[in-house]
């Protein structure tokens, strides 16, 4: 696993690149990929980096490990590849925009759009093996996307961040809510929707907040 990555990123994460964990976590991706199926594809593991250059970074949403199931995952989290039927949380974030903006369903569940807007889609943990869920976790991912976040809090300021559920609240407490904002509430999956992802109106106050920093909303 040679990392290809957006230039802008790299040169941002080239530190994280040297160090020993990260030489250890490619050693047994690539060798996982050789010997398993793993998503997603491995051209596609930087994908959010590479659709989103930390320039255009102005809003992150963190999610936890890919889609385990076949031709789901595109390397950005939430996110399936064109054609692939809706995943439970998909659909309720597809449900939360249209009761926060009344915007139509859409008919795919593509999140490229949105990371081509500045939407980092980021999962705390980039591949994992075909239907096993947490199969590539520990392994040095979360150092590695723990640094991410670290470095767009730092580097950039303006930065809306999504934290839905308490492993991505978690892995947000290194953001400086002095400079970005940090919207907080249940994950998107039907066992919490219910309890407060339905109504939270992230997706508003995003673009509200942006507006009010002479940004571009998000087309959502």
């Amino acid at each position: 696993m040679d990392v290809k990555i957006n230039e802008t990123w790299k040169e941002r994460l080239q530190e994280e690149f040297d160090k020993t964990y990260f030489g250890q976590l490619t050693d047994f991706v690539r060798s996982e990929y050789k010997t398993g199926t793993i998503y997603p594809p491995a051209k596609l593991i930087f994908n959010a980096f590479d659709h989103c250059p930390f320039d255009k970074v102005k809003v992150v949403i963190i999610g936890q490990d890919p889609y385990h199931g076949p031709g789901q995952a595109n390397g950005l989290c939430f996110s399936v590849n064109d054609g692939v039927v809706f995943p439970p949380s998909l659909r309720n974030i597809f449900k939360e925009i249209n009761q926060d903006l009344g915007k139509e369903i859409p008919t795919s569940g593509n999140l490229e759009r949105w990371a081509d807007q500045g939407v980092l889609l980021l999962n705390a943990t980039l591949t994992v093996k075909a239907a096993q869920a947490g199969s590539h976790q520990k392994k040095g991912w979360e150092i590695f996307t723990d640094a991410v976040i670290r470095i767009v809090s730092e580097q950039k300021e303006n930065v809306v961040f999504f934290l839905w559920g308490s492993y991505a609240q978690k892995k947000g407490a290194v953001i400086d809510k002095s400079k970005h904002l940090a919207l907080s509430s249940p994950h998107p999956s039907p066992l919490s929707a219910h309890r407060g992802f339905f109504g939270n109106g992230h997706f508003r106050k995003a673009n509200e907040y942006l507006v009010s920093k002479g940004l571009e909303p998000v087309e959502w």
